[in-house]
């Protein structure tokens, strides 16, 4: 009861006003990992599609999209995700000395680790929606492959 008041009056005063500033600033790099998740993702199954339309061979496809598969773990092509939540890095050192928040790493590893898992159920969810084992006509695969991943994107 002692604490109370004095806490309260302490977040009102010192940490309320500066909320909003503070997660509009970083939300700034979050957002921009996570569209670099989802313009990998699109990139990576518009690769699919243009390799199909070239060879249209199924066993290919098969075999792209097993790769698209391990995308999420794949630290190379995810590099440039996580590299955008590095700029965390910066913001919360500003926080740290005003706010005292700690533990900047690990805010930064649980948005990449979040931006892997978001990338797991993309790829995920693609391969529950196209299966290349499915698809009898091989004149349309193309076309469902892009619509497949209209879906998952949206």
């Amino acid at each position: 009861a002692t604490v109370s008041e004095p806490a309260q009056k302490c977040c009102t005063e010192n940490i309320q006003p500066f909320l909003a500033s503070i997660l509009e600033e970083l939300m700034g790099p979050v957002s921009s990992g996570f569209t670099e998740v989802r313009s990998l993702f699109d990139k990576e199954v518009n690769e699919i599609i243009q390799d199909f339309q070239k060879t249209n061979d199924i066993t290919k496809l098969k075999e792209n999209v097993n790769q698209l598969m391990n995308l999420p773990f794949n630290s190379l092509k995810m590099e440039p995700c996580y590299l955008k939540v590095n700029l965390l890095q910066e913001l919360l050192q500003d926080l740290k000395s005003r706010f005292k928040v700690y533990h900047i790493d690990f805010v930064i590893q649980r948005t990449q680790n979040f931006m892997q898992e978001l990338m797991e159920n993309a790829v995920y969810t693609f391969e529950q929606l196209f299966s290349p084992s499915r698809q009898a006509d091989s004149a349309k695969v193309a076309t469902t492959i892009e619509k497949v991943k209209l879906r998952v994107l949206k």
